[in-house]
């Protein structure tokens, strides 16, 4: 991400999902440097983001740190803060370039799988092409899509579901292999015919 390059004004983020730290997992945010010392924007104010050197005074005016660090609640929970350094310790090992490289191949078999296998009763709807999507694919299915996701799960393919009949299937890059791809487009032909 290059968001400071890309004259973004401000993003946030999660880290549950890709970084692997779980649910209710602490959050990232970016700040572009032309706002960071502009104290007058509306923000939620919180004893973490008060001015470190006045911080245990507890004056009654709020004093923000200037940047992103301006806009912390409270101290970061250290259980979440341990799980986020060993996944990043993980990232940092594997490398964003190799993982990104093997995340095009890996979608785009599972893409060229479910094309070939598939296409009778499913469709994708992510854009084809790799530098328009991550490693998620949604897959409309013909049918009852609620019923095809339950069976998904029965066979241990796990996938999320966005109405009115989407199921999300996503290899992800870190640890997903090719045959846990291959396995998961044969398992989804066995549910489509047990469910049609």
């Amino acid at each position: 991400m290059q968001l400071h390059d890309w004259d973004v004004d401000f993003a946030v983020w999660c880290n549950y999902k890709y970084l692997n730290s779980g649910p209710g997992s602490i959050a990232g945010a970016f700040v572009h440097e032309r706002f960071a010392h502009s104290f007058d924007l509306p923000r939620f104010a919180g004893w973490w983001g008060h001015n470190k050197s006045t911080r245990f005074k507890m004056g009654p005016e709020f004093d923000p740190l200037p940047g992103a660090e301006g806009w912390q609640l409270s101290n970061p929970p250290i259980f979440q803060l341990a799980a986020l350094r060993a996944s990043l310790e993980i990232f940092d090992q594997a490398t964003m370039a190799a993982l990104r490289e093997k995340s095009v191949s890996i979608t785009g078999y599972l893409d060229y799988l479910l094309t070939q296998e598939c296409s009778a009763f499913c469709e994708i709807i992510t854009p084809r092409a790799p530098d328009e999507r991550g490693c998620q694919l949604s897959i409309r299915v013909k049918g009852d899509a609620k019923a095809m996701l339950k069976a998904l799960q029965v066979n241990g393919a796990i996938c999320d579901f966005r109405e009115p009949d989407i199921i999300r299937a996503t290899p992800a890059p870190l640890y997903s292999r090719y045959i846990d791809v291959y396995r998961f487009v044969q398992i989804l032909r066995e549910c489509a015919e047990g469910v049609s």
